[in-house]
């Protein structure tokens, strides 16, 4: 693998320190009180590795380069105010290392876990039992802190001192093909709870490349693996996706809360997916991700690589709805790289809006200058999807196209929010790599039934931000409109591995790259329908590829306001 996997478990305890992740088993082990925790071979461990992280090579007396027995004897010690050992170390110096732990272990993703089919009475209240953990560990921190500072705080912060977040998880028989029998015994996620705003890290923070077909079904390599396993059923859109992955990777495992709808019970058992993601697989062939369409089956399943470059919740989100986008158009569909928003502006007219470019092209920065320049014309704005729709042929809607979403979330660059958006969801948002380039948060967006529900097509528009024009322009007709958005061109601005002027097959890297002749027939009818119904088809010039100007940006966006107030 090349990548360092070096792992430490308890029977209830699991963690990988390169990864910084830690996951609590409450099924296999719950503590009462702070005494219990104190005397778990859980503490020591966790004290262990901490004590490892810190280990130069030399050793003196000082807490720090003690056994982890030794460093858990002496908070015993403090517990039950023997003084003796303040013999040995100041009570300046335990109370640093505390808080350097203490603040090691917060470092770290902390995740609860409790299987519903082992303890249902647990199950029914894990999140009180979850919260109950957190409030031991608070008091445990609080009592060795305030024994050794020798006053009581006057300031308490209700921190994530012990999880991050607690998960559910239960068994269920689904309609399991021959062949797939090594999944059978890993556990689906049945309910979560989150402890937002979540920062969590990953190592890495670009994708890099496309995903490409095999032969062979990577769900044949899944016995071979040795790592502990979960399962996140997902509604992508109206399909139904299994998303496996190894605990190492459970930032990303967790993430999805915020971006795909939780299937229930009742829509796994007795069913079979659409699709099914292996994230984490070892051995991969060529180290890269790939997919596989069992047509037998009809079941698309991708595998993605266990090593460092996938750690970047990019490469989970974007093979999700790679096979996703390859169903629909097996389905006759088109997947849309966009966002759809539905704007009722006060003089009470309503425009369905959609946006669509490929990656860096302007497809936010163009909504949220639309927002700014409408100042008080625009009554409410509804966001349908944000990074990936369909388009189906469809009679029984306005303009015979109707547009459908797939993620309940939104996963976005922190740069491209306004500080009010960001403001307003910074409770209830999931933050990747805060501090770093490209960082990222995935925010809820809209309910799943609202967002496959089946909306018309007002208005479509390119985002073009390669060129130097200003405003907007609309198509005279099919193939003049059709060479733009198949051309897929735009200039790179970094969130991937390109670098400057590109082009991709309808500006859609996830699923029409990979089945281009059969997405064009489905692309000439999509345009065929939309001209035929007059609909306005057209760009919009974001300069965000050229010199990043506001102001030329703002101009785009008056002429798409004005447009969208008159054209009827």
């Amino acid at each position: 693998m090349g990548e360092n996997r070096r792992t430490v478990q308890t029977d209830s305890l699991y963690i990988a320190p390169s990864r910084k992740v830690a996951l609590l088993n409450f099924s296999k082990r719950y503590y009462t009180n702070m005494y219990e925790m104190i005397n778990s071979d859980e503490l020591k461990t966790m004290v262990r590795i901490y004590l490892h992280s810190l280990h130069n090579g030399e050793r003196n007396d000082s807490l720090e380069n003690q056994t982890a027995e030794d460093y858990v004897s002496v908070i015993k010690k403090i517990l039950v105010d023997d003084i003796s050992t303040y013999d040995h170390y100041s009570r300046g110096e335990i109370l640093d290392s505390i808080e350097n732990f203490y603040t090691y272990y917060r470092s770290y993703l902390r995740v609860s876990i409790m299987d519903y089919s082992q303890n249902k009475i647990i199950g029914a209240k894990f999140r009180e039992v979850d919260n109950f953990f957190n409030d031991q560990i608070r008091v445990l921190y609080r009592t060795i802190e305030e024994k050794l500072q020798g006053f009581p705080n006057k300031v308490y912060r209700q921190l994530d001192a012990g999880t991050n977040a607690a998960m559910l998880i239960d068994h269920h028989q689904w309609k399991m093909p021959a062949g797939y029998e090594a999944l059978k015994e890993v556990p689906f996620i049945d309910r979560v709870m989150l402890r937002p705003p979540l920062m969590m890290h990953t190592k890495s923070n670009k994708r890099e490349g496309v995903f490409s077909a095999v032969e062979y079904n990577p769900v044949a390599k899944f016995a071979d693996q040795d790592g502990k396993w979960l399962c996140y059923p997902a509604k992508i859109g109206e399909s139904l996706a299994f998303i496996y992955f190894d605990v190492d990777y459970l930032v990303n495992g967790l993430a999805l809360s915020n971006l795909f709808q939780l299937a229930s019970a009742k829509e796994i058992r007795d069913q079979k997916p659409d699709e099914i993601i292996l994230f984490g697989l070892t051995p991969t062939e060529g180290d890269v991700s790939h997919y596989h369409h069992d047509a037998d089956n009809d079941i698309w399943v991708a595998e993605v690589p266990y090593n460092d470059k996938t750690t970047y919740f990019g490469y989970m989100k974007k093979m999700c709805l790679t096979v996703h986008n390859l169903h629909q158009i097996y389905r006759g569909s088109l997947p849309i790289h966009g966002s759809m928003v539905k704007i009722t502006f006060a003089n009470g007219k309503q425009r369905n809006v959609v946006f669509f470019g490929d990656s860096g092209a302007g497809k936010s920065e163009s909504l949220e200058a639309l927002q700014e320049v409408a100042d008080d014309q625009i009554a409410n704005l509804e966001t349908i999807f944000d990074d990936m729709g369909s388009f189906t042929i469809d009679n029984h809607v306005k303009n015979g196209i109707s547009a459908q979403g797939t993620e309940i979330g939104a996963f976005v660059r922190l740069d491209d929010l306004s500080s009010a958006v960001a403001f307003d969801n910074m409770d209830r948002g999931v933050y990747l790599n805060p501090e770093r380039k490209n960082a990222r948060v995935i925010i809820p967006a809209d309910t799943w039934d609202h967002v496959v529900q089946h909306h018309h097509v007002d208005m479509w528009v390119y985002a073009n931000n390669y060129d130097k024009e200003i405003g907007l322009h609309r198509f005279n007709n099919v193939d003049e409109a059709k060479k733009t958005f198949v051309a897929g061109k735009r200039m790179a601005l970094g969130t991937t591995d390109e670098v400057g002027f590109s082009t991709t097959f309808f500006a859609n890297p996830f699923g029409p790259v990979q089945e281009e002749e059969r997405t064009k027939p489905i692309i000439d009818q999509v345009f065929k329908t939309l001209f035929d119904h007059d609909v306005y088809v057209g760009e919009v010039y974001t300069h965000l590829g050229n010199d990043k100007s506001k102001a030329a940006l703002h101009e785009s966006a008056k002429e798409l306001l004005h447009v969208l107030l008159t054209d009827d």
